[in-house]
C-alpha cells in the first residue's frame, strides 16, 4: 500500500473494488496519439501565426503571411448569416478533432485475467477467434466452425455434414467455455453455439 493510499481514506476500498475487466478496459483502450498530435500542431502553428501577424501589424510591418485584407474584403460582402454558418460549421470540426483527440480508441485486444493486479495482459480478437476455432473443429462430427466476438456473447457456428445431436453441440460449448477458462479472457456474455448443416 502506498502512502497515498494510507492517507487517503477510502482508497484502498476503491482500489479493491475494480474488477479485473473495468482495470483492463481503462488500461487497454489505444489513445489517440495522431489525432491529438494532429489537434496540438495545428492549434500551435494557427496560434503562432496569428500572434506573429498582430505583433507585426502593430508595430507597422505586417508580414502579410495572412491575407486579412482579402478576408476583410470578403467578410464586408457576405451577410451575417453565411459568416454564422462558416463559423459554426469550423467550430463543430474543432470540437469533433478535440474530441477524437480526448476520447480513447476502441479496444482492440481481449482482456486475459492475472492474478496480479498490477500487471494487464491482452489477447488479439483474431488470435483468440483462431484459437476457439480450432478448439470446436477437434470435437467429434464437426467438419468447421466459425467463431464471432460479439459484444454480449461469443458465438460459435458449427458446420457439419452429417447427422448431428443436441450431445455435439454441448461438447462444442463445453471445450470453447473451458478453453476460453484456461486463457483466463475476460469475456462479457455466454457462449452460443450455433449449427449449420453443408449444403444449407
Amino acid at each position: 500500500m502506498t502512502t497515498i493510499q494510507q492517507l487517503i481514506p477510502g482508497a484502498t476500498a476503491l482500489t479493491q473494488q475494480e474488477t479485473p475487466l473495468r482495470r483492463s478496459t481503462r488500461v487497454l483502450k489505444p489513445a489517440r496519439t495522431l489525432a491529438g498530435a494532429t489537434l496540438a500542431l495545428t492549434l500551435t502553428a494557427g496560434l503562432a501565426l496569428t500572434a506573429a501577424e498582430v505583433v507585426t501589424a502593430l508595430m507597422g510591418r505586417p508580414l502579410r503571411w495572412i491575407p486579412l485584407d482579402a478576408a476583410l474584403d470578403y467578410a464586408g460582402h457576405t451577410t451575417w448569416w453565411e459568416l454564422s454558418f462558416a463559423g459554426l460549421v469550423v467550430a463543430l470540426l474543432g470540437l469533433g478533432m478535440i474530441a477524437m483527440a480526448v476520447i480513447p480508441g476502441r479496444m482492440r485486444l481481449v482482456p486475459v485475467e492475472t492474478t496480479d493486479p498490477l500487471i494487464v495482459i491482452g489477447i488479439t480478437r483474431s488470435g483468440l477467434r483462431r484459437t476457439l476455432r480450432a478448439v470446436a473443429q477437434q470435437v467429434d462430427g464437426v467438419g468447421r466452425a466459425k467463431v464471432r466476438l460479439r459484444r454480449r456473447a461469443i458465438e460459435v457456428t458449427v458446420i457439419t455434414g452429417g447427422e448431428s445431436s443436441g450431445s455435439m453441440l454441448r461438447e462444442v460449448g463445453t471445450a470453447v467455455g473451458d478453453r476460453l477458462a484456461g486463457l483466463g479472457a475476460i469475456c462479457a456474455g455466454e457462449v452460443v453455439v450455433r449449427l449449420r448443416r453443408k449444403g444449407i
